[in-house]
């Protein structure tokens, strides 16, 4: 591994590992870019879903207590999910990813962006089973289709009323246990190979340090805050998707 190679590793597990720290999400939309100088689309992939599942379990242990408060919530969210993943990866064949990324990306950029300039946030605060029970299955179609299972559960969540806890107790554990069985499905097509773990052992270790940060700035953060965190990040994820599959 060349030290420009190890610059770029580096770089892009500090930026995946301190945002999903941060906000629970987004690890690939922020190191993907570097790893894929680097290394093929496959390994790069293959990467991020582990150091997002590494990454991830740190961020469940910051909000084990709000886990136990609601598992209906998230069961509403993460079992449409599972079933959904296996129809996204079935898709693959019969759909334009490309397309989909960009669709997937105007809708970041249009939410984040109003959602920024407003001054107060929408507040639902009733009971949504059906929705949270759709937006979960179509995390999971997109998770398997475009490995953006995040994007759906992340702006509909900051529209809830709810503590930063109780939000990011549905958000990762949703898109740990998606990436897992992306990884599963990733391993058992071979795609851990000797180079791969190489890069691993310098991204994981990376990446859960950067974690750790992002994780100190995220107990700080007041809940409007965070809720205006999550829309800033759809904005900027959105960008940095619609450049990526542009350019």
């Amino acid at each position: 591994m060349s030290a420009e190679d190890m610059i770029y590793l580096v770089i892009g597990a500090l930026a995946g590992g301190f945002i999903n720290g941060l906000a629970g999400f987004g690890t690939s939309l922020f190191a993907l870019g570097f790893f894929l100088t680097i290394m093929p689309a496959v390994e790069a992939v293959a990467i991020i879903v582990v150091i997002s599942v590494v990454s991830g379990l740190q961020g469940l242990w910051v909000v084990r207590g709000a886990l136990t408060q609601n598992p209906r919530r998230l069961a509403r969210f993460l079992l449409p999910a599972i079933i959904g993943i296996p129809l996204g990866v079935a898709s693959l064949k019969q759909i334009d990813v490309t397309a989909l990324k960009l669709l997937v990306a105007f809708f970041l950029i249009l939410y984040g962006g109003f959602f920024t300039l407003r001054r107060t946030l929408p507040k639902i605060d009733h009971p949504t089973p059906i929705m949270d029970c759709s937006v979960g299955f179509l995390g999971g179609v997109l998770g398997g289709a475009a490995s953006l299972s995040g994007a759906l559960p992340t702006m509909w969540c900051s529209m809830r009323a709810w503590p930063k806890y109780e939000t990011r107790a549905v958000l990762q554990p949703f898109n740990v246990t998606v990436l897992a069985l992306t990884a599963v499905m990733l391993a058992w097509n071979g795609a851990y190979h000797r180079q791969t773990l190489l890069h691993l052992t310098v991204a994981l270790p990376t990446a859960i340090v950067a974690a750790q940060i992002g994780i100190v700035v995220f107990r700080r953060l007041e809940d409007e805050t965070f809720r205006r965190l999550l829309i800033a990040v759809c904005f900027i994820s959105g960008t940095v998707l619609l450049l990526r599959e542009l350019f």
